[in-house]
């Protein structure tokens, strides 16, 4: 009898240990998946592209691509930061705008003063949106879509409406622009420069892993002593600051400031931080997920264009990627009810 019994209470301790480790299994399989997929989207992406245009990865195309990466790019890794911390900012792409038109008018009497002054200003607007929702605790969403109106009118009024064309003090931005390194474009390495860099400080600062845990509990990183209202603020003056980053590339490449010269990258720079792997419901994601995510969006653009989809579509697939790679990445367990 007593080897009976103990054959019954040794057999519910197996059923119980074994559950956990089905759901850790299930989880690890997920999220290996979630990094995984991105990489292997990229690399069929160039492999399809490459079959329709051969020279593709020829020094030229690349030069192209690097290009247009740089300002998706920056503006992706801005809005990482965000989302990161569970949050959204929907200005930063008319934040750049009107940061091309500070540069427009300040470059001409300022020089590289007003390069440095407009990214203040950037840093600025980032840091009023980020105290705003953290103080008056304002859903980041409510917030930012006011603060795209507010900048997108005062972009309007200052440059009245129109584009202003840089031509005095133009020399920085010039030198940028015909800077080469190992016959690259400068600007579109040191966007690639910029994600590493943003990928080591958040994998040694202190603050930088708190961002990811905040994102996935909060209350815990409260209990540990860190100030979420600074994290907060700080994740919306970094996606400023690179927003003014996005602009000084946008006005480098287009030698010239406009009040919607970055509004049609808001998408595709959230498609790029989503496709790459960083959950819209935060804690989850990184700068390299983001740098991939934005070559899969610069990739897909060439792709289209090569199979003769017109560029008035991109943004209807660009829609249908967010919602699909948000439908993949999303953690549902976290989520008490679909709003």
């Amino acid at each position: 009898m007593r080897n009976t019994r103990d054959d019954r209470t040794s057999t519910p301790t197996n059923t119980a240990t074994a559950q956990p480790r089905t759901s850790i299994d299930r989880f690890d399989w997920r999220s290996r998946a979630v990094s995984v997929v991105p990489f292997a989207v990229l690399v069929l992406l160039v492999l399809v592209v490459t079959l329709r245009q051969p020279n593709f990865l020829g020094v030229a195309s690349m030069r192209g691509l690097l290009l247009s990466l740089a300002p998706i790019l920056l503006l992706a890794l801005g809005q990482m930061f965000v989302i990161l911390t569970g949050g959204i900012d929907l200005s930063f792409a008319a934040t750049a705008s009107f940061g091309t038109v500070l540069l427009a008018l300040w470059l001409p009497g300022m020089g590289p003063g007003g390069i440095v002054l407009m990214l203040l200003a950037m840093a600025a607007i980032g840091f009023l949106n980020g105290l705003i929702v953290a103080k008056a605790q304002v859903p980041s969403f409510i917030v930012t879509l006011g603060a795209l109106g507010l900048y997108s009118g005062l972009g309007l009024w200052i440059s009245g409406a129109s584009t202003i064309r840089i031509s005095e003090g133009y020399e920085p931005l010039a030198a940028l622009k015909d800077l080469r390194i190992a016959q690259m474009p400068a600007v579109g390495v040191f966007a690639i420069l910029a994600a590493v860099l943003v990928f080591l400080g958040m994998h040694t600062l202190k603050r930088g892993r708190a961002l990811h845990a905040m994102g996935l509990a909060e209350p815990a990183v409260l209990m540990s002593g860190i100030s979420t209202v600074r994290l907060r603020i700080l994740a919306f003056t970094t996606c400023s600051f690179f927003a003014g980053l996005a602009a000084v590339v946008m006005a480098t490449a287009q030698r010239s400031g406009g009040p919607t010269l970055a509004d049609s990258l808001q998408l595709p720079a959230i498609a790029a931080v989503v496709v790459g792997g960083t959950a819209i419901t935060g804690g989850v994601g990184g700068a390299i997920k983001t740098l991939i995510g934005a070559l899969i969006i610069v990739v897909l653009r060439v792709g289209l264009t090569a199979i003769g989809v017109d560029p008035s579509y991109e943004q209807i697939v660009y829609g249908c990627v967010v919602i699909a790679a948000v439908a993949l990445t999303l953690d549902r367990s976290r989520l008490r009810a679909i709003k």
